[in-house]
Parts: structure tokens; C-alpha cells; sequence
């Protein structure tokens, strides 16, 4: 049975009203991790989208 990696990103808005992209690819839990971390930073619409290996979102 094969092995599947899947990769997640995080997508937000800043406290000025921009949206951001996560530069980096990260596990199901450190995508999780990191939404909480932008959410207590006061940034909003957290979401933690599944993404192709090499490839990232676009904010």
C-alpha cells in the first residue's frame, strides 16, 4: 500500500486588509498549529487549504 503525502498551505487576511499566502508547504498538524497562531496574531479568514507537492497558493 503506497504512501500519499499531502501537503497543506495556509491562506489569510493581515490586519491591514491584504491577503496572504503561505510560502511554505506543512503537515495537516503544523497547518493547524500555525492557524492558531495567525489567529491569536489578530489576522483573519485562516484557512488551511490541501495543495500539490511544489506547489503554493495564491492569496
Amino acid at each position: 500500500m503506497p504512501i500519499t503525502m499531502q501537503n497543506f498551505a495556509l491562506t489569510w487576511t493581515d490586519s491591514t486588509g491584504k491577503a496572504r499566502a503561505s510560502s511554505v508547504a506543512y503537515d495537516k498538524g503544523s497547518a493547524n498549529s500555525r492557524k492558531t497562531e495567525l489567529e491569536a496574531g489578530g489576522h483573519t479568514d485562516v484557512k488551511v487549504v490541501p495543495i500539490m507537492p511544489g506547489k503554493l497558493p495564491q492569496p
